[in-house]
C-alpha cells in the first residue's frame, strides 16, 4: 500500500518541534497528519472519525502548550490517534489495537505524554482537576488541559467536576470538542444548548474575536464585541452561560478545524487565564475523509478498510452476532408483551436495542452517557410494574454499581441487565474487558445471573428474563460471532436455577457458566481420546446455583473443573462456597476453578487473550491431567510395594 508523503510531519519528532513552525506549516502539517492517520487506521482498524475531527486540535494544543509539562488528558482517549502520532509514536502506530502494540487510548505506561490513562468517557475534568491541584501544592507539573467531548460531558460526572472545578477557582483549561456526534447522534439538553450556541455562526466568530481581545480593543469596538458576547452566551440580563455560572471563564464557539482560529485563541487563553476557562470548539466527526464525514457513527469504530474508497473489510458469513441476537430476541418479545421496555446508556447499536427501537421506537431509551441514570431509571420503571430491559456493556455497568446495590437489589425491583461484551473482548483491551460483572452481581442478594453458552441459549436467557417478576435478573454474553448453532424460532423460559448435562462420564466433571462451553467441548474431547471419562455441564446459573447437578457431580466424579470467562471471586467462588457448606469438600473432591487471572490481560485478539488467561480447551484438559496424575502415582506406588 502506496503511503502518503508527509515531508514536514516526517520532521517532527516530537511537540517540541511543532514549536519551530509557523502557522502556516502547521496548517500544512495538519494536512499531512489527517493523510497518515487515514493510511494507519486502514491497516489496523481502529477509532477513525474522532481521530480525524481533532487533528487541528491535536496540532494547536502541543503548538501551545508545554507537554509534557503541561498536563493533557483526553476524555476516553479514543481520539487520541493524532496525539500519539505526534508524541513520538508514529514508528508504532501501524501496531494500534495488536498484540504488543500501541494501545487505542492514552495509557501512563506507554509515554509521558499520556499523564492519564483513558477509555470510560467523563473522567477528564476531575483529573485534570488533580493535576491542578498538584501544581499548586508544588508537584512537578504545568497546567492541565481537559479535553472532552459533547457526548461525555453530559454525564453526571463532568458536571461534578465542572462544579468542583469552579468552586476551586484555580487556573485550569477545559476544551469543549462539539462534534455534535459522540458513538450515537448525543441526546438531552446539553446536546440542544450546545447546538443554539454552534448555530450563530456570525456571533460565534465575533465571540471568539471578543473573549480573548475584547479589553485590548478600541472602545466602539470593545462595545459591539460586549454585545455580541452576551447574545451568543444569552447574558443579556445578567446571566451567562452554564459554564460562567459554574465558576468558568468562556471562549467559544470557535472552528476546531481553522487553525487561524485556534492558535491565537489558544495562546491567549495561556497568556490570560488566571481562573478555569472552557474553550467551545466546534468540529466535525471524520472531517477531511469524505466515507467517514458522511456516515460519522459508522466510522466511529472501523475494520480495516480501502483507503481510496472507505471500503471495510467485511468477515465471513457464518454464525449471527450475540448483539444481534439478543436485539432480535428483545425485540421479538417486546411484540407480545407491551410492558416491555429498553434502556440503554448511549449505545443502542453497539447493544442491540436499535432493532427493537426501529419497530418500537416509543419503547426505547437512549439516556446518553448516564449509566447510573439508567440504572435508577429502570428501576422506576420496574416499580411501576413495566418490564424494563437495561442494556449496558459488562464494563460500562461498573459506573452504575451504586445503583444497580442501592435502587435495584436492596428493593428488590425486576430490572432486566443485558450485559454485552462479557469477558475478554481483544482490540480494546483491558478498559473494556467484562472481567467483573459475575463477582459484583452474584454477591448481592435477590440477585438472579445467567451467563448464555450459545446464541440459542441467549434467546432463552431473554424468554426467561422477560417472564420474571421476582426481582432483578441479569444474562452476560460475549462479544463477536455465536457458536452457529441451530436457532429455536423463540426463546424458550429456563427453570430458574438449574442447569443441564452436555455428555455424562464417570471420572472427571467440567462445570461451564457461558460463552466457554465450547472450549471445554474441545477439552472433554481431548481427555477423552486420551482415556479420561468426562462429564461436560452447563451450569446457565451462576445465582442460584443448581445445587442437585453441583452435588452429583461432586459425588460421582473424583474431580470437578469450574470455567468461567470472569475474575476470581466470581462463579467459582459460588461453587467452593456452597460445596463447602454443604460438607462435599470434606471427603477428598479435588476442585479447580479456571477463571480470568489475578492480573491485568494485555490487549490482543480474544483467542490470544484467552491463551494468555490460561483458559484454552489445552489448559483445561491440562488441569484435569494435572488433578488425576497424583492418583495414578499412589497407585502406582502401592502396586510396587
Amino acid at each position: 500500500m502506496t503511503r502518503p508523503v508527509t515531508p514536514l510531519l516526517d520532521r517532527v519528532a516530537g511537540p517540541a518541534d511543532l514549536r519551530a513552525l509557523s502557522d502556516g506549516d502547521l496548517r500544512r502539517l495538519s494536512d499531512e497528519l489527517r493523510a497518515e492517520l487515514i493510511s494507519a487506521v486502514s491497516e489496523t482498524g481502529g477509532h477513525l472519525g474522532s481521530s480525524l475531527g481533532v487533528v487541528e486540535l491535536s496540532v494547536a494544543i502541543h503548538a501551545v502548550f508545554n507537554t509534557p509539562m503541561d498536563k493533557l488528558v483526553w476524555d476516553v482517549g479514543h481520539q487520541c490517534y493524532p496525539h500519539k502520532i505526534l508524541t513520538g509514536r508514529r514508528d508504532r502506530i501501524r501496531t494500534l489495537r495488536q498484540k504488543d502494540g500501541l494501545s487505542g487510548f492514552t495509557k501512563r505506561d506507554e509515554s509521558d505524554y499520556d499523564p492519564f490513562g483513558a477509555a470510560h468517557s467523563s473522567t477528564s475534568i476531575s483529573a485534570a482537576l488533580g493535576f491542578t491541584l498538584g501544581r499548586d501544592m508544588g508537584m512537578p507539573t504545568g497546567d492541565a488541559i481537559a479535553v472532552i467531548g459533547d457526548g461525555a460531558i453530559s454525564a453526571g460526572m463532568a458536571y461534578e467536576a465542572l462544579n468542583n472545578a469552579g468552586a476551586e477557582g484555580r487556573r485550569m483549561f477545559v476544551i469543549l470538542n462539539d462534534n455534535e456526534m459522540s458513538i450515537a447522534p448525543p441526546v438531552g439538553a446539553m446536546s440542544a444548548y450546545l447546538s443554539r450556541l454552534y448555530a450563530n455562526e456570525p456571533l460565534a466568530k465575533m465571540r471568539a474575536l471578543a473573549e480573548g481581545f475584547e479589553a485590548a480593543l478600541p472602545p466602539p469596538m470593545r462595545e459591539g464585541a460586549r454585545r455580541a458576547r452576551q447574545l451568543v452566551t444569552g447574558s443579556m440580563g445578567g446571566q451567562g452561560t452554564l459554564f460562567e455560572e459554574l465558576g468558568f471563564d468562556y471562549i467559544g464557539p470557535i472552528d476546531g478545524h481553522d487553525l487561524s482560529q485556534l492558535l491565537p485563541v489558544l495562546r491567549a487563553a495561556r497568556a490570560r487565564a488566571t481562573r478555569p476557562t472552557l474553550i467551545h470548539v466546534c468540529t466535525v466527526k471524520g472531517k477531511g475523509y469524505a466515507p467517514a464525514e458522511s456516515a460519522a457513527c459508522k466510522y466511529h469504530g472501523v475494520s480495516k478498510f480501502d483507503p481510496a474508497t472507505g471500503t471495510q473489510s467485511k468477515s465471513g458469513g457464518g454464525a449471527p452476532s450475540y448483539t444481534s441476537v439478543f436485539g432480535k430476541a428483545l425485540t421479538d418479545e417486546a411484540a407480545r408483551d407491551p410492558r416491555i421496555v429498553a434502556v440503554t446508556a448511549a449505545m443502542p447499536g453497539g447493544t442491540g436495542v436499535d432493532i427493537m427501537a426501529e419497530r418500537f421506537p416509543a419503547r426505547v431509551h437512549d439516556v446518553g452517557i448516564a449509566e447510573q441514570h439508567a440504572v435508577t431509571f429502570a428501576a422506576g420503571m420496574a416499580a411501576s410494574g413495566l418490564r424494563p430491559f437495561c442494556a449496558i456493556y459488562s464494563t460500562f455497568l461498573q459506573r452504575g454499581y451504586d445503583q444497580v446495590v442501592h435502587d435495584v437489589s436492596l428493593q428488590g425491583l425486576p430490572v432486566r441487565f443485558a450485559i454485552d461484551r462479557a469477558g475478554l473482548v481483544g482490540a480494546d483491551g483491558a478498559t473494556h474487558a467484562g472481567a467483573y460483572d459475575l463477582a459484583y452481581l452474584c454477591n448481592l442478594p435477590g440477585f438472579t445471573v445467567m451467563a448464555a453458552a450459545d446464541e440459542a441459549e441467549l434467546m432463552h436467557m431473554v424468554a426467561t428474563a422477560a417472564a420474571f417478576d421476582e426481582g432483578p435478573i441479569a444474562f452476560r454474553y460475549p462479544r463477536g460471532a455465536g457458536e452457529g448453532i441451530e436457532m429455536p424460532e423463540r426463546g424458550q423460559i429456563l427453570e430458574i436455577g438449574k442447569g443441564r448435562i452436555i455428555s455424562e462420564g464417570t471420572d472427571i466433571a467440567i462445570l461451564s457458566l457461558g460463552a466457554h462451553l465450547g472450549e471445554c467441548r474441545r477439552a472433554a474431547a481431548e481427555l477423552e481420546g486420551e482415556g479420561v471419562s468426562v462429564t461436560l455441564a452447563d451450569a446457565r446459573f451462576a445465582k442460584p446455583l443448581d445445587r442437585d447437578l453441583l452435588q452429583r457431580l461432586a459425588r460421582e466424579h473424583r474431580a470437578l473443573i469450574t470455567v468461567e470467562q470472569g475474575a476470581q471471586g466470581g462463579f467459582g467462588a459460588m461453587v467452593l462456597h456452597d460445596l463447602a457448606a454443604s460438607g462435599l469438600l470434606d471427603r477428598g473432591l479435588a476442585v479447580r476453578t479456571m477463571t480470568l487471572p489475578d492480573r491485568i490481560i494485555p490487549q490482543a485478539s480474544p483467542a490470544h487473550m484467552y491463551a494468555d488467561a490460561g483458559l484454552t480447551a489445552d489448559s483445561i484438559a491440562q488441569t484435569a491431567r494435572s488433578i488425576l496424575r497424583p492418583a495414578a502415582s499412589v497407585v502406582s506406588l502401592s502396586s510396587v510395594v
